[in-house]
Order: structure tokens, then sequence, then C-alpha cells
């Protein structure tokens, strides 16, 4: 049975011209339902790997699953929310979350907790608020809305003021410092900058200004020194620990893992229920389990991408685009540093890790994507009377 033809579908007739109807008959159902999937996913796992982490510090066994609810829950209404409203209305709200997010990573260092040696978390009303979380989403709803303003009005400076909004970004992020947050917002505006067709040699250029800025925090940060080091050079010495656990546990799985809660792994990694959640699957649902949760994700994209084909609206193009592939680049480095592709970074796997500001800005970003996707509504005349079609 159909989204489209299921009970809920009843409630709205295709003549009903309320908000929430219209977006019930335009929204696109299949990617909702895999987000919503992910977020499921994401609460029964936070609650099988994070009792023995919550045991190893002190706290109580439903210490994180607990606050992952609190914010899962918000999470998901806030994407339903923002899905709802049209493109003007996102560009507004996604312009202010922008101005709120820049203005609270400048108080970050002079505010900010200062957890596992890095300083990114600023505290709010009993939490820590990751404000490079939300600044990823709105940065993408700035710089497509100043590119596009481009594209229509030429005298309109888009490409450099959108250039200069990165460069202030990734200046914030550097001092946090947050080298994995800087590569996911340097590929979001690569691919705004391939998607607005800018020409083959600025891409060029920009390609290899970010290797060049790649070596320059290599030799700079050395924490990003050692990673690196202990990734290509595993034998040397450095410490491995939470990588060798990781490949364990893909290896203790096998093809059909050892059942949900029945896992290992989470007893030793730290970080498993955040960092290392992906590890965490792998062995208690095993390799086809995984594999379609890799799936999962790919679909999600593959989806997104097929409905930004069909717009003709340079700025959703850029924007959904944009969010899409920080949501494939946060997929794609958490679970190629779980399996020792990448080095070790602590990138959160969306809507699955633990992490109230992670899934929060997740929630808020794929929000922009269904309500940028939906198809709106129109009347035609047919031969045989009036009937609904559907655009982008």
């Amino acid at each position: 049975m159909s989204l489209s033809n299921s009970p809920l579908a009843a409630y709205f007739e295709r003549t009903d011209r309320s908000a929430v109807s219209r977006w019930w008959w335009t929204v696109d159902k299949a990617m909702l339902f895999s987000l919503l999937c992910l977020i499921i996913i994401g609460i029964s796992l936070v609650a099988s790997a994070s009792p023995a982490v919550a045991t190893r510090i002190g706290t109580s066994p439903t210490h994180f699953i607990t606050r992952h609810i609190f914010f899962a829950i918000p999470a998901t209404f806030l994407m339903l929310s923002i899905s709802i409203m049209d493109h003007q209305l996102i560009r507004r709200v996604g312009t202010i979350v922008f101005g709120v997010a820049l203005v609270s990573m400048v108080l970050v260092p002079f505010v900010g907790s200062d957890i596992k040696g890095a300083q990114r978390w600023i505290p709010f009303f009993g939490f820590s608020l990751q404000p490079s979380e939300f600044i990823k989403p709105a940065f993408v709803i700035v710089s497509a809305w100043l590119i596009s303003h481009r594209k229509q009005n030429a005298d309109t400076p888009g490409y450099i003021l959108s250039a200069g909004l990165y460069v202030l970004v990734v200046t914030l992020l550097l001092a946090q410092p947050d080298f994995g947050m800087t590569i996911v917002l340097t590929c979001m505006f690569i691919a705004q900058a391939f998607l607005a067709g800018l020409p083959f040699r600025y891409l060029v250029m920009l390609i290899l200004f970010s290797i060049v800025a790649v070596v320059c925090v290599y030799f700079t940060f050395d924490h990003v020194h050692s990673r690196i080091d202990r990734f290509m050079n595993p034998d040397g010495g450095g410490d491995t620990y939470q990588v060798d656990r990781s490949l364990e546990a893909f290896s203790n799985g096998g093809v059909l893992g050892t059942g949900p809660g029945q896992g290992t792994v989470k007893n030793t990694i730290p970080d498993a229920h955040a960092d290392f959640i992906f590890a965490v699957f792998a062995e208690e649902f095993g390799l086809l389990l995984t594999l379609c949760l890799v799936g999962l994700y790919g679909f999600v994209l593959l989806r997104g991408f097929s409905r930004l084909m069909e717009s003709s609206d340079l700025f959703v193009v850029l924007a959904a685009g944009g969010i899409l592939c920080m949501f494939g680049m946060q997929a794609f480095i958490h679970m190629g540093s779980s399996l020792h592709l990448l080095p070790t970074k602590g990138m959160t796997l969306p809507f699955i890790s633990y992490g109230g500001s992670s899934i929060m800005a997740m929630g808020f970003s794929m929000g922009i994507v269904l309500g940028l996707t939906r198809r709106e509504a129109r009347r035609t005349i047919a031969k045989r009377g009036i009937s609904l079609s559907t655009r982008v």
C-alpha cells in the first residue's frame, strides 16, 4: 500500500487547500518515511549502546537515551514544521539561524565549555549547545540565496559575498578547533559552486586551495597531525584502540550479527553511543542489515537529487543540494572512520548518533530539504473537467 493511499491520506482531500493538506499531497513521502526510520533506528541504537558508556562515567544507565529522546522528538517536529514552510519563509528562517549561530560561534572562545581539548559548546539551560552544527545548514541557505540572486542580478557580488562568509565561518571553526566540520563545510561550498555552474577553472582553483589548506592544517594542528599519522601508519606506535575495537566489532557481527543488545564493542569503546555507533550496529545486526542501513542513506540522497533535477529554481537546487551533500558527507566520514578508511574524526552519524545539537540541526536541515523539494499543486483544465497535476 502506497503512502498516498494510506489511512492518513483519507483525512486530507485533494481539494482541501489547508497548509497541512497541501503539505501532505506535495511532500516526498518516501524520503520522509526514510528519515523517520533513521530517527527510530537511532533511538534503538542509543538505547543499546549508551548504558555501558553511562555506567563507565558513573551516571544513570538511562542518562544518554533519556536525553537523546528528549531531543529526537522535538527534532522530528522541527523537521515537519520546516517542511511545511514555503521557499521564502525557509530563506528568512535560515538567515536568522545563520546570524544567531554566527554570533554564538564568536562567543564560544569566551564562554564555551572545553570538552576533550576542544571548545565548541555553549552551556544552555543545563545542556551543551554546539553552534557549528546549526551554522552548516544556515550557511548553505544564505550562500544559495546570494548566488541565486547574483544569477538574477549581475550587479550583485553574490559569489564574493558567499566566499567571504565561507572564509569567516571556516576561521571560526578552526579556532575551536573543528577540522572535520571544516571539511564538511568546504565540500558543501564546492558542491554549491558546481551546481551554480561556476567556470571549471574556478572549481579547480577552489579544490587546489582546499588541498593546500589541508596541508597547512596538518602542520599547524597537533591533533590533526597525530590522527593522520596514526591512519597512515597504524603500526607506528600511536593509539589506535578505538579503531581496533571498531574493526573487531565488524568481524564479530559477521553476516547476521550477534543480535540486538548482544554486542560487546559498546562495553569497551568510550564513544560507542556517538562516534562509533555504526560499529555497534554492524556487530549487533550483521553485514546484511548494515548494507541496508547504508542503502537507506543512499536512498535519501538519490531521492533528494532526483527531485532537484525537476526544479528550475536555482535557490532550491543550491540550498537543498548543499544540505544533501552535508548529509552524505557526515554519513560517509562517520562510516569511513569506523572502518578505518578515513582518519578518526568525531563526526556523528545523521539522526542515529547521540547528540542533542546534532539531531536538532539535522532535523532543521532535512526539514529544509523536504520543504524545498515539495511539488506545488496547481489546477489544470483537461478535456474531462478540472484535475490536479503537480510541478516543482
